[in-house]
């Protein structure tokens, strides 16, 4: 099992909130039209702006806030992964249910400019930065939370070893079941 994501990375700062990523207007949309509406309040217009296979990298306390269900915008959007200095844990857990790879990088801002392409290796602990060169090793995440991420969340996880009927496998791969699930409000 390889965990590893790659993609041209967009840089935002310290102490992004739940809530300014996932603004209280569009709790009420389908994923599809809410995840348009990420980073309304930091980065209007991002969402027009990035692509599938991209990466978002971050500074401290990445996540902090209400546990809105962020990570299934983000897999709506086809965002390859998240990087931060430091994530809030609730957050972390949240991108890694909903099946969002997530490492912890020091420095990361300091290491990656917006549009660098990097490499992240979540089954080694390995970073990349493939435009400068830069790299180094961080702690591996542990079993359990790559083989949530590989099945594409813990939900679909939870198909794969039978505790969950397998006729709902690719719904439950869905960002709707992830959104409706995480107790959004929606």
């Amino acid at each position: 099992m390889t965990v590893e994501f790659r993609g041209k990375v967009w840089v935002f700062g310290d102490n992004l909130n739940t809530d300014a990523m996932y603004p209280a207007f569009a709790m009420k949309m389908d994923p599809s039209e809410a995840a348009r509406h990420v980073f309304y309040q930091v980065r209007p217009g991002w969402t027009d702006q990035v692509s599938r296979g991209d990466i978002v990298v971050a500074g401290r306390n990445f996540g902090l806030g209400s546990s809105r269900p962020v990570g299934a915008l983000f897999v709506e959007l086809g965002i390859a992964g998240l990087v931060a200095e430091e994530f809030n844990s609730l957050f972390f857990r949240n991108a890694v249910n909903a099946g969002l790879p997530a490492m912890t990088v020091p420095d990361a801002t300091s290491v990656f400019h917006e549009g660098d392409t990097g490499t992240f290796d979540l089954t080694c602990g390995i970073w990349r930065n493939d435009t400068t060169g830069a790299s180094g090793r961080v702690p591996k995440l542990p079993g359990l939370l790559l083989d949530i991420i590989e099945s594409g969340g813990v939900l679909p996880r939870l198909v794969e070893q039978g505790y969950l009927p397998g006729e709902l496998g690719e719904l439950l791969r869905s960002p709707t079941v992830a959104i409706r699930g995480a107790g959004s409000g929606a």
